[in-house]
């Protein structure tokens, strides 16, 4: 079985933790789905859209409240050009660094702002009890594949191959429309699409996230 970096899909055990998580999306077509994190901001989110609009794609955009907060036209866009929209807490809030009630108020002021059942934990990290109690009102969307976009040590084609790496059916890909993570994300996200369609896959319709789900 070839090595699978733990910092890019989550280990199978730790997925056995949250069931009912989406990591992967169930299909019999060979497709991935896009997904991106921490926007909108202005200095990034309008370059990601142009593209998709370009490239004829659609994508989820988990959203931190504060930043729909401040740029509501932004996030209007969003959802104007038919992306789906998810909930990233209100300011970026870790569950396992705060207490279930506070991280809970979080979680819904965001809610406030973003309308939806879809919700992703900052950095997947949460309690087990927290998970439980989410999942009943959200559908919770983890990844099979991170690009580390964000990480400044990483290269463009290094963070291109992290995910081209691991790219199989269903997979949900995590990129950043965030200025920490621009510059890796424009050069390696267009490298990611045009290698994955020679590939033969395809990018599926984000709705599916609401829809059947694998584990890992």
């Amino acid at each position: 079985m070839p090595f699978v970096n733990p910092q890019i899909r989550l280990p199978y055990l730790l997925t056995l933790l949250f069931p009912g998580a989406v990591f992967r999306v169930a299909t019999n077509r060979k497709e991935v789905f896009l997904t991106f994190d921490d926007g909108p901001v202005p200095e990034v989110t309008p370059w990601v859209l142009d593209y998709l609009k370009s490239e004829g794609l659609k994508a989820a955009f988990f959203c931190v409240g504060e930043n729909v907060q401040r740029h509501p036209e932004l996030f209007q866009r969003i959802l104007a050009e038919g992306h789906q929209v998810g909930n990233h807490t209100f300011n970026h809030m870790q569950g396992l660094k705060n207490e279930d009630s506070a991280y809970y108020e979080n979680i819904e002021k965001a809610a406030a702002l973003i309308p939806g059942t879809l919700f992703r934990p900052p950095h997947g990290l949460l309690r087990i009890r927290q998970f439980k109690k989410l999942k009943t009102a959200y559908r919770v969307i983890m990844w099979d594949i991170i690009s580390r976009d964000f990480d400044k040590r990483l290269s463009p084609e290094q963070v291109s191959q992290n995910v081209l790496k691991h790219a199989r059916e269903g997979s949900v890909i995590i990129f950043h429309d965030s200025i920490k993570a621009r510059e890796n994300m424009t050069l390696a996200l267009p490298l990611v699409i045009r290698e994955l369609r020679k590939r033969g896959f395809s990018f599926g319709d984000p709705k599916a996230l609401l829809q059947n789900h694998l584990k890992h």
